[in-house]
């Protein structure tokens, strides 16, 4: 047997091995074949490498069709405008088919939309530059052309919320609430293809473009999600959801919408191939409009009105008012929920004022600071009705009313937003006051006190107007000297009986023991016993008048303090004579120490010098 003849690739090997040449021209095009789309584009990369010449190399590019494989027609060229062959001269004329220069040895055919006679082997030239004919000078491609099989479209019945019969649909939700979207996407691509899916958003009646298409979220073609800012951080907290429901069904869902999502939504669907390089092409893409949705926000719904009106009401009588929340709101559950409070300034005073009472969103009723202890109801009485009841009003609770409403939406697990606030009108309410008016006499008893005696201090309160069942209190106050001077800080209780006949004792001054007592109807007593010079100061008596309601619960009805009652322990008399006595008796004795201590140091030196 004869050895057989080189082939054409094998010429350069060989003249490689003998040493006929330095250089071997090689031009490289991607493997095929390559799988593409009709009315899609297609890029068909070209280089050349191990050339003799210029840097910047000459491209021409041919196709063979299947039927005419041994036919080659010319397509374009890097160096010859009129080089195309009619089938492609129109096409290179308008820009469907050009060549792009990458590199001065590599380039591009460019196909903007194939056509179905666009399948065939591509065959890709480079005229020589060099001094030898070594290498290979053109490599071929094929290329197949797919019909378009891919279908994009909402999915049924649609996506959840409040729909209007328009083609798209137009979808309203609450704030707070879900947004769920579905979309349907298949093909029936021969091949082994793989779709990723994308939900994108573009802000109401904008233009749709990939310009103006925001990506919120897609499904990856490994099935890997990926969401875009700004909704990465939705997409971590659970927030943003997206899941593909059987063979050919994916549903986005955003929980706890925004103000932000309202816009056009759109299913984005492309279709993908593995070249045999091994890389990833895109050969379809579709996308259709899913729904014009409007996020309703709680802010522009929430409104809340109160009743029944102006109030004029007698100490001890109840006090109701109603607070209704109006508007397009979302129920309470999963994805909303509200709070209502009442608020209570007195009048003329600036601002909301202080919390009564309120419905947190568990409906969990509280009262606010200064109202603990009394007989105050805060309840829901109807879907969106709210009732304050204050069981016996008092002077104190005039002034003007508000009901502060507050809406909430659920953002990832159970953690809640606020999402709105709004107050009522002021509504007025009047307490007739009970007209009570208090004076108060206070005294030292016997005049002047001294040291270790017992100091009696009285007080005489007089009492005009008010209620059957009026209650007397009084309380003692003090107020210490400093430096000669009253002190400059507040005064100090030191004992009182309150309304219902129970003692309360303060801090005295001196620390030892001390007595309050009603001495008559309207008679208080303060004793001081052991008196001592620290309980030195200028005492008061502040008595305050208590009206007691049939809830059982008092409330002060009117109060007065008296003048001061200056208190100075004195020393007897007695006590004055020792302190000479001690005084002279200290002198002598330090001074016939001084005088035995003299006498005994002079004689012993005597001593020591004989």
């Amino acid at each position: 047997m004869g050895t057989p003849s080189p082939t054409p690739l094998s010429w350069p090997l060989l003249l490689l091995m003998l040493g006929l040449g330095c250089y071997a021209r090689q031009v490289h095009v991607p493997k095929g074949p390559l799988y593409r789309v009709a009315g899609t584009s297609v890029s068909i990369s070209c280089n050349v490498s191990a050339y003799e010449g210029p840097s910047q190399q000459d491209f021409e590019w041919f196709m063979y069709r299947a039927e005419a494989p041994g036919t080659s027609l010319a397509i374009i060229s890097t160096r010859d405008s009129q080089f195309s062959y009619a089938v492609f001269a129109s096409r290179v004329a308008s820009g469907d088919v050009q060549v792009q220069r990458l590199k001065g040895d590599s380039v591009v055919l460019k196909i903007a939309r194939l056509q179905a006679q666009d399948a065939g082997s591509y065959e890709c030239y480079t005229p020589s530059t060099d001094t030898q004919y070594l290498g290979n000078y053109s490599a071929r491609v094929e290329l197949r052309v797919l019909p378009d099989e891919l279908q994009v479209s909402a999915a049924p019945p649609g996506p959840r919320g409040r729909q209007a019969a328009t083609s798209p649909s137009r979808l309203t939700v609450h704030e707070g609430q879900e947004l769920a979207l579905g979309c349907l996407a298949q093909t029936k691509t021969k091949q082994h293809t793989h779709l990723s899916v994308s939900f994108g958003r573009t802000i109401p009646e904008a233009p749709v473009g990939r310009a103006t298409l925001q990506e919120v979220v897609a499904l990856q073609p490994d099935l890997a999600v990926q969401a875009r800012a700004p909704y990465v951080e939705r997409l971590a907290a659970g927030e943003l959801r997206l899941s593909k429901e059987g063979t050919d069904q994916y549903r986005m869902v955003v929980g706890g919408a925004q103000a932000g999502d309202s816009g056009t939504y759109h299913c984005t669907a492309a279709e993908w191939i593995q070249d045999p390089d091994g890389t990833w092409a895109q050969i379809t893409e579709k996308r259709a409009v899913l729904a014009h949705v409007d996020v309703q926000t709680l802010s522009s719904q929430l409104a809340v009105t109160v009743g029944p009106g102006e109030r004029r009401i007698g100490p001890g009588e109840p006090l109701e008012l109603l607070c209704n929340v109006s508007g397009a709101l979302p129920p309470p559950g999963p994805h909303a929920a509200y709070s209502v409070g009442w608020e209570m300034a007195p009048a003329g005073a600036p601002g909301p004022g202080r919390l009564v009472a309120q419905l947190d969103t568990e409906g969990v009723g509280s009262l606010g600071p200064g109202y603990e202890g009394r007989h105050i109801a805060m309840e829901k009485v109807a879907s969106r009705t709210y009732r304050l009841r204050l069981e016996a009003a008092r002077p104190g609770d005039a002034g003007t009313y508000r009901c502060l409403a507050k809406a909430y939406v659920r953002g990832s697990g159970t953690r809640l937003r606020e999402a709105a606030s709004a107050r009522s009108r002021p509504l007025a309410v009047h307490v007739r006051e009970e007209g009570v008016v208090l004076e108060a006499v206070a005294w030292l008893a016997g005049g002047a006190v001294y040291r270790g005696e017992t100091a009696s201090l009285l007080c005489n309160i007089s009492v005009r107007g008010g209620p059957p069942g009026l209650r007397l209190a009084a309380s003692w106050w003090v107020e210490r000297p400093e430096e000669g001077e009253l002190s400059s800080g507040p005064a100090q209780l030191v004992g009182g009986v309150g309304q219902d006949g129970v003692a309360e004792l303060g801090v005295r001054p001196g620390g030892g023991p001390v007595s309050v007592e009603l001495v008559g109807p309207r008679s208080h007593r303060l004793r001081l016993h052991s008196l001592g010079p620290e309980d030195e100061g200028v005492y008061h008596c502040a008595p305050s008048a208590w009206v007691q309601h049939a809830d059982y619960s008092w409330y002060q009805a009117g109060s007065t303090r008296s003048g001061p009652v200056t208190v100075y322990p004195y020393t007897h008399a007695l006590d004055t004579l020792f302190v000479p006595l001690l005084v002279g008796t200290g002198v002598a004795l330090v001074t016939g120490a001084s005088v035995l201590a003299t006498i005994t140091c002079c004689f012993m030196k005597k001593l020591r010098k004989r």
